[in-house]
């Protein structure tokens, strides 16, 4: 998990079309694209505008001239997490159906129902969708320039000021661990071997947690002093410099603002003239 965040601000520092716009673009875009997925309604309009959102993604994504390889492990590691809470669907009975027709009985009383496998399926298609432009925004847009981004529109200043501070330390953080990492490696400790007794594993996993967890509070410590003897009070504010967007960031986030909102209403007149 460490290494991916290493890997993460990487493919962020890469030079594209799209690594290039400004941070408030990709934010409003990203956003708009999560609202407008979300506001479809639960019905079989999901898969349509789905499709063309993902299109759309697709597009992003090849201007951003990243390996989809590194779309689809994220995804899949997301997915992981959090697929379960849609699988689950299937058994359940959810108000978005008035009737429901049982495809499949288990054991212990637990049936499998049509209607509450379409929803998993349009539950996962809204899911799939945020996600995919969450990965490209991350993907594509160093960590402080998603901050600064975030503080030009409008995100409070203490907010601000704390998750600067998260930020900046989570990488120190990062190094802490791979160091203390590397220290075991290099004395032939391996957590998972079954030839070391199991209470000598534990032992020494519980001293690493320890250090971990002494040096991050004397780190705290030691940067708290410093930012004090600094000036730093409860009126300390970050400084955002002023920075207007260019024209062509103007002109490419007008167009993609355009193609996010009219998408969905297009999709659900249609849906409304249908016979």
């Amino acid at each position: 998990m460490i290494e991916e965040l290493f890997d993460i601000e990487r493919f962020a520092n890469r030079d594209s079309f799209i690594h290039r716009l400004d941070a408030r673009v990709k934010i409003i875009v990203t956003f708009a694209a999560i609202v407008a997925m979300v506001a479809v309604p639960y019905s079989t309009l999901v898969f349509s505008v789905g499709a063309v959102f993902f299109i759309f993604f697709i597009v992003l994504w090849a201007l951003s001239r990243l390996s989809p390889w590194i779309y689809i492990k994220r995804a899949l590691v997301i997915i992981s997490l959090w697929g379960i809470v849609i699988l689950f669907q299937i058994f359940i009975k959810n108000p978005y159906y008035s009737e429901y027709h049982t495809i499949a009985s288990l054991p212990f009383g637990i049936s499998i129902y049509a209607e509450s496998v379409q929803f998993a399926f349009i539950l996962f298609t809204k899911f799939i969708i945020t996600v995919s432009f969450v990965i490209l925004l991350s993907s594509t847009t160093r960590i402080q320039d998603l901050l600064d981004g975030g503080r030009r529109l409008g995100l409070p200043a203490d907010f601000a000021l704390a998750l600067g501070m998260m930020i900046r330390y989570l990488f120190v953080f990062g190094y802490m661990y791979r160091k203390i990492v590397q220290t075991l490696e290099s004395k032939a400790f391996d957590p998972f071997d079954r030839n070391l007794p199991y209470r000598y594993r534990m032992r020494q996993i519980g001293y690493t947690i320890g250090t971990m967890f002494i040096r991050s509070y004397e780190q705290g410590e030691r940067t708290y002093t410093a930012m004090l003897c600094r000036g730093y009070g409860r009126s300390s504010h970050l400084y955002i410099k002023k920075k207007p967007l260019r024209t062509g960031e103007w002109a490419f986030l007008f167009a993609c603002f355009a193609f996010v909102v009219l998408t969905p209403v297009m999709a659900f007149v249609g849906y409304l003239h249908m016979p």
